[in-house]
């Protein structure tokens, strides 16, 4: 039947479409709210995932109904849960003192979401299920490649279509008009496939069992360990390359888009008809995956050599064919082993165990047992193991380049954790990421110890105690900052400084007997760090101040602060922390500022160019604002761009300032606000 058929796919299509769009809408909506950390990302993947789970779960179970009982619960169920809606979560969900941010998340994203995300997650086992006893002439395991596909076109609409037109509120409420649109057509299927199968069953088919052929024999204990295993280690892999590419590679906004696309496209392929998989097929996918890894790995590791020499598009390209090997290597695996469509339910119920267990491994377990990221290594390690299990039964030739790919791979993990502890210090892992101090000889200058996370360098101090007070990097004397202080520090009178960032401290080295220096950070372990390791903060001469939690959210709870200079140094990653780059944002800042104040905005970026955003934000205030570019690269200073912006054009007048800044010409991008923003527009 032609007609059911297309009701099923649109469907299934509507629902896939539907889960992978609301998730980012509701991550820019929760971003804010608990400090705009990359972590949030990886913690909604953990929620999405389980709640997966328990879709796949629901859909077993409702397959297993008589069908007049699916036909009246499932729209019950579906219509019902749109009393819940639209999806924006309620105010008191954010940040609090003393809670664990990660729990917090899961408890924002299951009151806003849950039920709905859950049903809509039972829609592709559940009408694949109804498609096999409908249609079973017809295999349904296309429509899950179906699924996969549509998945796959909400992951690019948002950022391209979605988010540079539409604010957030606009997009939770399209999201729960969309919702309305799938409960209606998942209301339909439960009734029309209850109609089509009353009205074409005869009396032979419904007395007499269909005989049992023997791939139709039921799943083993060992079926459904190995898919477990399979798919706990492609969502491993896909968080942990994720990870590796956005933090180690380049910290690109957005980027973590690639590998999830790469991910679902090997669901596409292995359940697609268009490709004839085999299990030669995988393994040859798996070794190339393994060799190209190695060969990175010993790259990075060669004396002498730098990841950073090799082009950014090269290292990207290059880790992206590493996780399409794996992925396929793993969910192909998947898609050979698939079982009769009478199983499929259980199947995908295995399925998602397994991707919510890799997910709740990597996202909430590792930053809890490990103080390290060897999260890739030890994917790859058990993807080696993978290759040589798939080798047994095949030809003996094949065992010569995929042991040596297995070979190459675990010595490759060997150097790369051999190179991270290259002079490292200490190491650090919670919810906001993995810190490296580490040390390292600059030369002329000596010994100088920095702060890492990934690629981005937050800080450096050398250890010679005649150089140990001097700011650098990007808060050199030749910095926007630098000379911003060097303007304020021409009258006596005592300053009060506030900062946005702590990273290692390197403010409280302009600080003067009397200054007040009021940090912000939602680290703890950025704070214990810059107090054990680095001496900026204890070798000060000004006061200093350390106020615990997101900036924008303490600064709103306080009294005006009445800062001389405000710094927000929060914009050098990949996880734009965006809610401080609004106009509510920069009301709060105003707010906390003497008349004449200056406002510095870090916005060093290799990949964005968040100036415009600045300018508009300061014209839509009607502030003053002018661009200070540093170019100098020597021991204390660091190329940079900083913007700085004040209430009063005069305190930008000041010769220090003046000579060396430029005016911004104005522009009219949309304005950044808290409902509304648009990354993909800055990228270089």
């Amino acid at each position: 039947m032609p007609a059911l058929a297309a009701l099923f796919a649109l469907t299934i299509f509507c629902g896939s479409f539907l889960l992978f769009l609301v998730q980012p809408i509701l991550a820019k909506e929760l971003l804010p709210r608990f400090g705009g950390s990359a972590g949030v990302w990886v913690v909604c993947l953990v929620f999405f995932q389980s709640a997966l789970l328990l879709g796949y779960a629901g859909a077993d179970g409702l397959s297993r109904l008589p069908r007049r009982t699916a036909a009246m619960l499932v729209p019950a169920l579906a219509l019902g849960a749109a009393l819940l809606l639209p999806i924006i979560p309620a105010t008191h969900w954010q940040l609090s003192a003393g809670a664990g941010p990660a729990r917090e998340v899961l408890g924002a994203l299951a009151a806003t979401v849950g039920l709905p995300y859950v049903l809509i997650a039972a829609t592709s086992p559940l009408v694949q299920a109804w498609h096999a006893h409908c249609l079973p002439g017809r295999s349904p395991y296309r429509l899950y490649a179906l699924s996969n596909l549509a998945s796959m076109l909400a992951l690019f609409s948002y950022p391209s279509v979605v988010e540079p037109w539409v604010g957030t509120q606009a997009q939770a409420l399209g999201w729960s008009a969309g919702y309305i649109a799938w409960a209606l057509l998942i209301s339909a299927c439960a009734v029309a496939g209850h109609v089509y199968t009353a009205s074409s069953a005869s009396p032979s088919q419904a007395t007499v069992p269909a005989a049992r052929s023997a791939a139709d024999m039921p799943p083993g204990i060992a079926d459904y360990l190995r898919w477990a295993a399979l798919s706990a280690l492609g969502s491993w892999l896909l968080v942990a390359l994720t990870n590796h590419l956005t933090r180690d590679v380049a910290a690109i906004p957005l980027l973590w888009i690639l590998p999830l696309a790469v991910y679902l496209l090997s669901f596409v392929i292995g359940f697609g008809e268009h490709v004839r998989l085999s299990r030669r097929l995988l393994l040859l996918s798996g070794t190339v995956a393994l060799i190209i890894y190695a060969a990175f790995a010993a790259y990075g590791a060669w004396p002498g050599a730098d990841d950073n020499d090799l082009p950014i598009a090269v290292q990207v390209a290059g880790l992206t064919l590493v996780l399409a090997g794996t992925c396929l290597l793993c969910n192909g695996a998947l898609a050979l082993t698939r079982p009769a469509p009478r199983h499929l339910t259980r199947f995908y119920l295995t399925l998602a165990f397994g991707g919510a267990l890799g997910a709740v491994l990597i996202g909430l377990a590792a930053p809890v047992v490990f103080n390290v990221d060897f999260d890739l290594e030890i994917g790859m390690g058990a993807c080696t193991a993978l290759v040589l299990v798939q080798c047994r039964g095949e030809r003996r030739w094949l065992w010569l380049p995929a042991g040596l790919a297995a070979l190459a791979t675990l010595a490759g993990a060997g150097l790369t954790a051999r190179q991270f502890y290259d002079g490292t210090v200490l190491t650090a892992r919670n919810f906001y990421g993995t810190l490296r101090v580490f040390d390292w000889d600059t030369g002329p200058s000596g010994i100088a110890r920095s702060l890492a996370h990934g690629v981005i360098v937050h800080g450096t101090q050398y250890r010679s105690p005649a150089l140990a007070h001097r700011p650098t990097e990007y808060y050199g004397p030749a910095s926007g900052v630098g000379h911003a202080m060097a303007a304020l520090q021409r009258d006596a009178h005592p300053l009060r400084i506030g900062v946005i960032g702590l990273g290692t401290g390197t403010m409280a080295a302009y600080g003067r007997p009397g200054d007040v220096v009021r940090f912000y950070e939602i680290n703890p372990a950025v704070i214990d760090i810059a107090q054990r390791q680095f001496s900026f903060l204890r070798d000060s001469r000004a006061r200093i101040e350390l106020a615990r939690g997101d900036a924008r959210l303490t600064l709103a709870a306080e009294r005006p602060q009445h800062f001389d200079l405000l710094v927000v140094d929060a914009f050098s990653g990949d996880a734009i922390p965006v809610h401080l780059l609004t106009r509510e944002a920069l009301e709060v800042y105003v707010r906390h500022m003497r008349p004449g104040g200056l406002i510095a905005f870090h916005l060093s970026n290799l990949y964005l160019d968040l100036v415009p955003v600045v300018q508009r934000l300061a014209q839509a205030g009607q502030l003053a604002a002018r661009l200070i570019e540093a170019d100098d690269d020597d021991d204390f200073n660091s190329p940079s761009t900083w913007v700085l912006v004040s209430t009063d054009p005069a305190a930008l007048a000041a010769p220090q300032i003046a000579a060396v800044a430029r005016r911004i010409p104005p522009n009219q991008t949309r304005l950044w606000t808290d409902d509304f923003s648009d990354l993909l527009r800055f990228l270089h």
